[in-house]
């Protein structure tokens, strides 16, 4: 047993490449992205995603603007293969997107693969096996001559199956699984043999993918690698020359970014860095770095709101509240000295000037975002004691944005009063702006009445002093409500919604349902919520309060 326990690790020894050029690189454009959601971040998933969770991810996917997605491991299972023949025959796949299946390299498992893609106008067939020393001699037992062997052999079939398919365009993926713990010579070697047995051309390219499988030293050396091959690869011109970085070392960022600077033309990653372990690259940063640098990534992350609601429903994982660009706190200082050179930072800002403002390193409009703590809330604990005075005297488990939100009501009622704000009047804050108001919708009562897969709702309602029944359909109370709404003037847009038990409390008493609605309403976001013994009753008065505060555009929406 080593008496250091860092003795039993070494170093990752240095590349040999003394003239490295991509230190001097800067990058000027967009690479191709490949989108691994579907694929490596479902397999790493609690619960995978079901058919219609894989499906609006897909979706999400297309509207983000990649054209190559990674849908599925066919041969993993009858839940892949059957998702990849959904997308082809149901003709799902947008024209100008490329859908890409993976497999090992054996031969029953490519033939199931093959199978899946068959009828697409497209797709990416991706071969990979393992070529590093560990792999080869503990795990598999194989010579080099074998796993080389290994690889042409799967490439081989696939071209001969290809043939069989006329109708469906092939495009040829391989990786040398562990690409980064294995010698440069012997990587290169194989991959030669696989565009050598493909038979790539210029105008029929094989995609080579240098995964780091594992991360296994620093970024730089991850670049030394990738320029390394970009510079010996035979028939460079006939190849398209990939990353697919994973964040062991918490660096995938930056190695992608140094991996494209030493002549990478593709990127394989999750959106918010999902996958195995502790992830794949995460494309979001790495698109917005890119974008913060005035260069277009080419996917629209324009509201990137909307965005992290689907993954986090579709993936059932939370994005951290510090996530770069995405996370609900990082537009928000509470340092005061922050905040001060960031209201400075605006008023000198000029619309057609470059961005030049302290603390953000993009216009948080350009991601649908609002800078949130413009008006102060100066330290995380008077946020966070707002949220456990509500929780412990009350019951109320506030959603985080709605922490943020509400925060900012109590902070200009201490700033008005200038004394310490008690539980009670937190309470009576609470009541006043999302429980109570009546202007311009009072809420009276309703009847339900199931129609088939529809709800139908009569809504009682006080408009202004009048008293008034309006009529709506959906899919459930909530739907129906939003419908019911509509032909008064109230269009919403529902970005979340939760349901809750407050719980016994000692201020409170017996326990009551609480819903909680974030919409988009008049130009505004803000919450509503709505709380009574009924969970149904509860989500109606939810959309109303909601209603209500978006037309007062009171200082908390």
């Amino acid at each position: 047993m080593h008496t250091n326990p860092a003795q039993k690790y070494q170093p990752f020894p240095p590349i040999a490449l003394s003239d490295r050029q991509w230190p001097a690189q800067v990058l000027t454009q967009a690479p191709i992205w490949m989108s691994t959601d579907l694929r490596d971040g479902n397999q790493s998933l609690f619960e995978p995603m079901d058919a219609e969770k894989k499906q609006r991810m897909f979706q999400l996917l297309c509207q983000i603007g990649f054209k190559e997605i990674e849908v599925a491991f066919p041969s993993a299972s009858q839940t892949d293969f059957d998702f990849v023949r959904g997308l082809i025959e149901q003709q799902q796949i947008p024209e100008d997107v490329t859908i890409e299946v993976l497999t090992q390299a054996r031969e029953h498992l490519i033939r199931r693969t093959m199978a899946s893609v068959r009828g697409a106008k497209r797709a990416i067939v991706h071969i990979y096996n393992a070529t590093s020393p560990t792999f080869r001699e503990v795990v598999f037992g194989l010579r080099q001559d074998e796993v080389k062997a290994m690889a042409v052999d799967a490439v081989l079939l696939v071209k001969a199956l290809a043939k069989e398919m006329p109708d469906t365009e092939i495009i040829l993926q391989y990786s040398p699984e562990t690409f980064t713990a294995t010698e440069l010579p012997f990587a290169k070697e194989v991959c030669d043999a696989v565009t050598e047995a493909w038979g790539a051309t210029p105008s029929r390219k094989v995609i080579i993918n240098c995964p780091a499988t594992v991360e296994v030293a620093t970024p730089n050396v991850y670049a030394d690698q990738i320029e390394w091959m970009h510079r010996h690869l035979a028939r460079r011109d006939s190849v398209i020359l990939s990353l697919h970085p994973h964040n062991d070392r918490g660096t995938a960022v930056a190695a992608t970014e140094l991996g494209m600077m030493a002549g990478a033309d593709r990127v394989e990653g999750c959106l918010f860095g999902h996958g195995e372990r502790t992830g794949n690259v995460d494309l979001v940063t790495v698109a917005l770095n890119l974008y913060s640098q005035g260069v277009h990534p080419g996917l629209d992350f324009s509201d990137i709101h909307a965005i992290g609601r689907t993954v986090e429903e579709c993936t059932q994982i939370e994005i951290h509240p510090r996530h770069p660009y995405a996370g609900d706190l990082v537009f928000t200082a509470f340092s005061g000295s922050h905040q001060d050179a960031i209201k400075k930072g605006f008023a000198a800002q000029r619309p057609d000037a470059v961005w030049n403002v302290p603390y953000l390193p993009i216009d948080p409009q350009d991601v649908g975002r609002s800078y949130d703590s413009i008006i102060r809330v100066n330290s995380q604990s008077g946020k966070g004691g707002v949220a456990y005075l509500m929780e412990t005297h009350y019951g109320v488990v506030m959603p985080r944005r709605l922490q943020v939100e509400f925060a900012q009501v109590v902070q200009a009622y201490t700033d008005t009063h200038g004394s310490e704000v008690s539980a009670a009047h937190i309470w009576q804050l609470f009541s006043d702006h999302y429980l109570h108001g009546d202007t311009p919708l009072q809420f009276k009562g309703f009847h339900l009445n199931e129609d088939g897969d529809q709800t139908r709702i009569q809504l009682q309602l006080m408009i202004n002093g009048q008293a008034q029944t309006v009529e709506g359909a959906g899919n459930g109370p909530v739907d129906a409500t939003i419908h019911a709404l509509q032909p008064l003037g109230y269009t919403l847009q529902v970005r979340s919604f939760e349901e809750r038990s407050t719980g016994a409390s000692q201020a409170a008493g017996e326990a009551m349902a609480c819903a909680f609605v974030e919409v988009t309403a008049h130009g505004r976001v803000c919450y509503g919520v709505g709380m009574d013994h009924n969970i149904v009753t509860a989500s109606i008065k939810a959309i109303v309060s909601s209603v209500n505060r978006s037309v007062l555009g009171s200082i908390d929406c």
